[in-house]
């Protein structure tokens, strides 16, 4: 499809060090603001534009095509829900990101499932997208200066400033405003207390998180990103995802330090990873154009160092640990191919540890999924010792 064969208003996305990528509007045609970054996957736009972890931010697909499959939507234009009210399709109820920006959108998509096209469900979710961009080129760029704060702007709509898209604190925003007990479908009230219970650190969970642990016969306790855990009755801990600056959660990383008196099994991904390392005493930093994709190899290391076996991971995330900053007591547990960056941690005394990666990544990859297992594994130890 090129820009002559399909009408619709001019648009432009503009990075803050001044350079233009010209294009055309789809979703809804208005302009707005918020960091760039880019994903490699060639698959799961609708997982990757509903995740949490993109709060405030413009993604760039740097797959093609974009569409083809159209959006999972029942009848009536909404997501599908399951009995326990977790989206079947979706990391969350609604699309996340700021904006979307791909080389070209597919109008009339293929797929038994689909309900609407991409366009159509951003414009009902109030986001705007600009196809038609060479996105080859603003990769390289966003590669060679860093992740930039851009603005979309499309005809007719009105001006933005690049300090508009700033979200203050996204994990706020897309973490649950209460506690929440979820059991496995069909397990009745007096079941569930016979279950091992996750108390489930909400930063912006993506839904398949809770699938994972569902799926493991557990009871998950749901709590917002700032709950105090020692009021809860539990058996593990699960560190979600999230968007924005690890630093910003402070509330989160003293429940987490105060935590580790406990003795409980604790479990991290993403944003999760780094604020167990902050807990711990670890520095991070900001990354400069992150990971995110689902092709990222990633290399375990044993007890002394040594490389083991690589993986095919799914990442989302913008910051990383400084591996020389973690304190006695704690170890690297996997390393990024591509840059060396430390994709894990863990503790050599405690059952605590932590990846960067998705171990539940939806639509994949699920190569490191076993790791829930062995946190899990954890949980049943810890619950059958008290």
């Amino acid at each position: 499809m090129n820009k002559q064969s399909r009408p619709g208003r001019q648009a432009k996305l503009v990075l803050e060090d001044g350079s233009e990528f010209s294009g055309w509007a789809f979703g809804r045609a208005r302009s707005q603001a918020g960091e760039v970054v880019f994903t490699t996957g060639m698959t799961g736009y609708p997982q990757s534009l509903t995740d949490p972890s993109f709060r405030g931010q413009i993604l760039v697909a740097t797959y093609p095509l974009v569409g083809n499959y159209g959006v999972p939507l029942a009848k009536n234009g909404e997501p599908v829900f399951d009995s326990l009210g977790i989206p079947v399709h979706f990391e969350s109820p609604k699309v996340q990101v700021s904006g979307f920006v791909v080389a070209e959108v597919c109008e009339n998509p293929s797929h038994f499932a689909s309900g609407a096209t991409v366009s159509a469900w951003l414009e009902k979710n109030n986001v705007p997208g600009i196809w038609g961009v060479d996105t080859r080129a603003l990769t390289q760029r966003l590669r060679e200066h860093g992740v930039m704060m851009g603005k979309i702007l499309v005809e007719g709509s009105r001006e933005v400033t690049f300090d508009s898209g700033v979200v203050p604190h996204p994990v706020a925003d897309v973490s649950v405003d209460g506690i929440r007990e979820i059991v496995p479908e069909g397990i009745s009230k007096t079941g569930a207390e016979k279950l091992p219970a996750v108390a489930l650190v909400d930063c912006g969970a993506k839904a398949n998180i809770i699938r994972c642990l569902l799926a493991r016969n557990v009871k998950i306790i749901r709590t917002p990103w700032d709950c105090d855990l020692s009021l809860l009755d539990f058996d593990g801990i699960f560190l979600s995802n999230g968007p924005g600056d690890p630093k910003n959660c402070r509330k989160t990383i003293a429940v987490v330090r105060r935590a580790f008196g406990a003795g409980k099994p604790i479990f991290g991904i993403c944003l999760g990873n780094q604020i167990m390392a902050l807990a711990a005493g670890a520095d991070t930093y900001k990354l400069p154009y992150g990971h995110r994709g689902q092709n990222q190899p990633c290399t375990e290391l044993d007890p002394s160092g040594a490389p083991g076996r690589c993986y095919i991971t799914s990442q989302n995330h913008g910051y990383a640990v400084r591996a020389e900053t973690l304190p006695s007591g704690w170890e690297g547990w996997f390393i990024n191919n591509n840059d060396g960056t430390i994709e894990g941690i863990r503790s050599t005394r405690d059952p605590f540890s932590a990846v960067q990666f998705h171990p539940e990544g939806c639509p994949g990859p699920r190569d490191t999924e076993f790791l829930i297992d062995r946190f899990i594994e954890d949980v049943q130890k810890y619950r059958r010792k008290t």
